[in-house]
């Protein structure tokens, strides 16, 4: 069963909204990215007063969603690039730092041969002062909306149900 592409991202947009800050400004125009969104989340534990900290800890996300009528895997190559130089860059690792991953969403009605493996083979890990100060790890997400396929890699297996949802939602809006 078949989903609009535009209407699907619509909806992505809005469900990234309730967390994450929504960039549409300075895309890169050879690229089908449509927003990047940011997360940013701290939690802190005290003893007694805010002076006497017991622990520490942040974990961060930057999303890159691209959405073309066909992606190709060299289309997946450059965004995947694009999100890397974008998103490295923006880690500030500290000893309070858990981890900031770097996430990569394709939305496409297809996707040329092997693009989908190339989606599920593809990885990429970093650590900051051997872990003691977080890791990134990159998440990639291939979402075919002709046939609901959803394609993740092995760190990405949280997205299939999170997409999976996304396609009822559409369907209940349907009905």
């Amino acid at each position: 069963m078949a989903v609009e592409r535009e209407s699907f991202l619509s909806v992505l947009e809005d469900s990234y909204t309730a967390y994450y800050n929504i960039n549409k400004e300075d895309l890169p125009q050879d690229l089908p990215i449509v927003f990047k969104a940011d997360y940013f989340r701290r939690g802190e534990k005290y003893w007694l007063s805010k002076s006497i900290p017991i622990w520490g800890n942040e974990t961060n996300e930057f999303a890159f969603v691209f959405s073309s009528e066909v992606i190709t895997v060299s289309q997946i190559e450059k965004a995947i690039q694009y999100a890397l130089d974008d998103g490295l860059p923006r880690v500030k690792p500290h000893k309070e730092h858990q981890y900031t991953n770097i996430k990569t969403v394709f939305i496409a009605n297809q996707f040329e041969d092997g693009a989908l493996d190339l989606i599920k083979k593809k990885k990429f890990s970093k650590s900051y002062h051997w872990s003691l100060w977080g890791y990134t790890n990159l998440i990639c997400c291939g979402v075919n909306t002709e046939t609901e396929q959803v394609a993740v890699n092995k760190v990405g297996h949280d997205m299939q149900a999170y997409f999976k949802k996304l396609f009822a939602a559409q369907h209940k809006k349907k009905d």
